[in-house]
């Protein structure tokens, strides 16, 4: 039966909430659309963060069945904020779970950032499930990346990243995120947790601001001072330095060998990348490229978010073209010719 869901859009009804429980986890899924309609799932980033209701934008919600996944421990999942249990074959392993809970055949996965690496382990794990997969701003799980955000980035946010490094309680820039890691852990003082995730929180405002206008980002930061709000953060950068520490358990090597076994395997891959991108470097596209020389990916004047106007379009052509081509393959036609855009 459908319902208000609070914090999604009126607009998105008719809406449908179901925990699915493994091993200790009760994993949040929220739907929209049709039951009979073609199914997308929809991978958050983070890792540790939440779905994002503006992602419906994206779809006709009388044609499509969009599908909200909140990993283990990140947004409405339980219990919130939990390492136990929590690495990316397992998350892979709920994908699988939901899609068949939910009798759906196959279906598109879109993903963003860390969605993306996500997108791209799933579908070269379970390739006969995926229509095809939408990857925006891809982040390749590389030590290069997360080198960059902690330590080249200050540049872009010196005030910010001298806050954080103060919160750690950290001397040597190499050493952040392992600072930050130990601080986050479960049963450390409250007040370090506190002071670390809203510094982090804010760094990451900082830095993201670099390629978009700032206005947004510091009313966002100012909402993360309420008291849920810094639980939610807690969690959300507690798993995310997790997985960071652990190069998320695939690693760039690894995850372009995933991209080329789903192409392989038939997978249609199409990839939007900001060129402007703070977070995830585009360079990232080009060695996206090297490992599936047919996806097709579009580089756009913009930043990371998917909220960027230019990144929005392109994600709904993508979403769109992937879900034609899924189509006309399904009607034994020919689909549009591979190459990148």
């Amino acid at each position: 039966m459908s319902k208000r869901i609070p914090g999604w859009p009126s607009s998105a009804e008719p809406l449908r909430r179901l925990r699915l429980r493994r091993d200790g986890h009760a994993i949040a899924v929220t739907i929209a659309g049709p039951s009979a309609a073609p199914a997308v799932v929809l991978l958050h980033g983070g890792p540790g963060s939440a779905s994002q209701p503006g992602m419906l934008a994206l779809f006709d919600l009388t044609r499509t069945r969009v599908i909200f996944v909140d990993q283990r421990g990140a947004g409405a999942s339980s219990p919130r904020g939990t390492l136990r249990g929590n690495r990316t074959d397992r998350l892979i392993d709920d994908l699988e779970a939901i899609r068949r809970a939910l009798g759906i055949a196959r279906w598109g996965v879109v993903g963003g950032s860390w969605g993306a690496a996500l997108a791209l382990a799933y579908a070269s794990r379970h390739p006969g499930s995926v229509r095809g997969v939408v990857l925006r701003g891809l982040f390749l799980t590389s030590r290069h990346e997360v080198r960059s955000l902690f330590v080249t980035s200050r540049s872009r946010a010196p005030r910010a990243w001298r806050r954080l490094r103060s919160a750690a309680g950290c001397t040597r820039a190499s050493a952040l995120l392992a600072a930050c890691t130990r601080r986050l852990q479960p049963g450390a003082a409250y007040a370090k947790q506190r002071e670390v995730a809203l510094a982090w929180r804010a760094f990451e405002d900082a830095v993201l601001a670099s390629s978009r206008p700032g206005r947004a980002m510091k009313a966002r930061a100012r909402r993360a001072n309420e008291p849920k709000a810094v639980h939610a953060l807690i969690a959300k950068y507690r798993i995310q330095s997790h997985y960071l520490m652990h190069d998320c358990w695939l690693g760039e090597r690894r995850l372009l060998a995933c991209a080329r076994s789903a192409e392989r395997a038939g997978v249609p891959i199409f990839a939007v990348h900001g060129t402007r991108d703070p977070v995830c470097p585009v360079h990232n596209a080009e060695r996206l490229a090297r490992a599936a020389p047919r996806a097709h990916i579009a580089r756009v004047p913009g930043g990371h978010l998917a909220s960027d106007t230019a990144l929005k379009h392109a994600l709904a052509h993508a979403v769109q073209a992937m879900l034609a081509r899924a189509d006309d393959e399904n009607c034994g036609t020919p689909g549009p010719a591979s190459g990148k855009a």
